[in-house]
């Protein structure tokens, strides 16, 4: 099951179970739309994988599976990053 992680690990913007903006990978390294897809160009940092949009769990199963409240802000070295993203962007992540 999903954790449901409550913020950004980038930036460390909230993203509560309700948010349309929460981005996820295979891993469930959790990034804001912004950080995912603009700083990161859709290249995980941890991992190399892709993101997808994390749904949000209904209201009454929110209720008796809640969301996680364990915060992970560990912001990335951009010009590492860079480099990372700039050699996976274009690979289809099938093939990464």
């Amino acid at each position: 099951m999903l954790e449901l992680r409550p913020n950004c690990e980038h930036c460390n913007k909230d993203l509560p179970n309700t948010s349309t903006e929460a981005m996820i990978c295979s891993f469930e390294c959790t990034y804001c739309r912004t950080c995912a897809l603009e700083i990161f160009d859709d290249v995980c940092p941890s991992c190399n994988g892709n993101f997808t949009e994390r749904p949000i769990r209904p209201k009454e199963m929110i209720k008796k599976y809640p969301a996680s409240k364990k915060r992970i802000y560990e912001p990335k070295d951009l010009v590492k990053n860079n480099l990372i993203s700039k050699l996976f962007k274009n690979i289809n992540p099938l093939e990464r």
